[in-house]
């Protein structure tokens, strides 16, 4: 049920060619259903601080088991509580697009994170390498 390293790297793949096909250069990073990563993969020429944000958005993800675009409302809705949430995570949290649950069933099994493009091409990168996982998911 869980997620695994292979699976992770095939997601991985499928959205650097999605990227390239955008012409975006992003990081995505994959994390498992307690937001411990188990892939950052940084194109070549994403931004530096992309490896950074991905893994952030990934890890946040997972933890709170809500998407990017519901952790950045909470995170409008309550500023103060969420400025402290990676001390309490122990590892730095961010809000934002390109960030998406994996689920299997019901299961909350880990976290995609797409960063380095616009917003735009973070969300579709996300979306295929959701898609791409859904495809090959065990049955």
């Amino acid at each position: 049920m869980s997620l695994t390293s292979e699976e992770a790297r095939a997601v991985g793949a499928r959205v650097r060619e999605h990227a390239a096909g955008l012409g975006a250069r992003v990081t995505v990073a994959i994390a498992d259903g307690g937001g411990h990563l188990l892939l950052v993969d940084r194109m070549d020429g994403a931004p530096p601080l992309s490896a950074r944000i991905a893994p952030a958005k990934a890890s946040g993800v997972a933890l709170f088991h809500r998407d990017g675009g519901e952790l950045v409302r909470l995170q409008q809705a309550w500023p103060a509580l969420f400025a402290q949430m990676d001390q309490v995570a122990g590892m730095p949290i961010i809000a934002g697009a390109g960030s998406r649950l994996i689920r299997r069933g019901d299961a909350v099994v880990g976290a995609i994170a797409v960063s380095g493009g616009v917003p735009e091409h973070d969300d579709a990168c996300a979306e295929i390498g959701l898609a791409s996982l859904s495809a090959t998911a065990p049955a």
